[in-house]
C-alpha cells in the first residue's frame, strides 16, 4: 500500500507537467520515446537475463508494450484533445475496465456494465455539455484506449507475478517490461514522430527528464510491486485515488479558471457509475484475484 500511496502523490503532476508544457509544443511520439527510453536507462544496467526463461521475458515483455508503450501514445494524443482535468476524469473507467477483464477471463458476460458506462458517458457530457463537439468524444475515446490498457497490464503483471517465487528480485528482471515499451514506441516515433517538433527550452528537456526518471522509472516499478501486494479492491480504489491527488495539482497551480461546478457535477456522476459498478459486483459476488 505504501508504494501505491507513494506513487499517486509522484504522478499526481505528471498530468499538468504533460498539459501545460509538453502537450502540443513537444511532438507526442518523441516524447513518449524519450521517456521510455529514459526509464529503461535506470533499469538496463541490473538486468540479469538468466532469472527468467524465455517464455517469462516476452510475456512480461507484453505487458510492457501494451500498460506502457500503446497506453502512453493513447495518453499523450488525449492531451492534444481535452483539459487536463478533463484528461485526469476521465481516467475513473479503469477499474470497470479490470472487472471486464475479470469476465473474460471467467466466461462471464454482465449486461449491467453497459448501464454504468452509460452513466460515466453521461457524465463525461456533463462537463463540456455546451461545446461537445467531435473533437471532444474522440478525446474521451482516445483516453478509454489508456485506460484499458493500463487496466489489461495490471491483471497481467498481478498474474504473472502470481507464478514467481517471492525471493525473485525485481529490479534485475523489470528491464523487460521497459523493452517491450520501446518496441513499441520506437516505431511509433519512426512512422508518425515529427522531429521539427522537438524540445526547445531547458525547462521542457527537464520535464521529460522528470517523467522519465522518476515518474515512469521508478513509478512503475514502484506501482507493479505494489499492485502485486494488495488485493484487487484496493488497487481499484488507489486507481482512482490518482484523480482527486492530480486535480488538486492542477486546479490549484495551473487551472484556477477553471468551471467548477461543472467539473464536480460530471465528476459526481462518474463516480455514482463506478460506486454502482463496485455495489453490482459485491452483491453477486464477483472478485478479481
Amino acid at each position: 500500500m505504501t508504494y501505491l500511496v507513494g506513487v499517486t502523490v509522484l504522478w499526481a503532476f505528471s498530468f499538468s507537467l504533460i498539459g501545460v508544457y509538453l502537450a502540443g509544443q513537444v511532438d507526442s511520439y518523441f516524447a513518449v520515446l524519450l521517456r521510455v527510453g529514459l526509464a529503461s536507462l535506470v533499469f538496463l544496467p541490473f538486468l540479469r537475463p538468466r532469472l527468467l526463461s524465455g517464455k517469462q521475458r516476452v510475456t512480461l515483455m507484453a505487458i510492457g508494450a501494451v500498460q506502457l508503450g500503446v497506453m502512453y501514445i493513447f495518453f499523450y494524443q488525449s492531451f492534444l484533445l481535452l483539459s487536463v482535468p478533463e484528461v485526469l476524469l476521465f481516467t475513473i473507467f479503469t477499474p470497470i475496465y479490470i472487472a471486464l477483464l475479470d469476465d473474460v477471463m471467467f466466461g462471464r458476460f454482465t449486461p449491467f456494465y453497459l448501464l454504468t458506462a452509460l452513466l460515466a458517458v453521461l457524465g463525461a457530457a456533463v462537463i463540456r455539455y455546451d461545446s461537445i463537439d467531435s473533437g471532444f468524444w474522440a478525446g474521451f475515446l482516445v483516453v478509454q484506449g489508456a485506460n484499458m490498457c493500463f487496466a489489461l497490464g495490471q491483471v497481467g503483471y498481478r498474474r504473472l507475478a502470481a507464478e514467481f517465487p517471492t525471493s525473485l528480485p525485481w529490479h534485475n528482471v523489470f528491464g523487460w517490461f521497459f523493452l517491450g515499451a520501446m518496441a513499441v514506441v520506437l516505431p511509433a516515433f519512426l512512422l508518425l514522430g515529427n522531429t521539427e517538433a522537438l524540445p526547445s527550452s531547458g525547462l521542457q528537456w527537464g520535464v521529460l527528464a522528470w517523467l522519465g526518471l522518476a515518474a515512469s522509472g521508478g513509478g512503475y516499478f514502484l506501482w507493479n510491486r505494489g499492485a502485486t501486494m494488495v488485493d484487487a479492491g484496493t488497487l481499484a480504489i488507489m486507481n482512482n485515488a490518482l484523480i482527486p491527488a492530480g486535480l488538486l495539482v492542477n486546479l490549484v497551480m495551473w487551472n484556477r479558471e477553471a468551471d467548477l461546478t461543472r467539473l464536480v457535477l460530471g465528476a459526481l456522476i462518474m463516480a455514482l457509475s463506478l460506486w454502482l459498478n463496485n455495489w453490482w459486483r459485491e452483491r453477486h459476488g464477483y472478485k478479481t484475484t
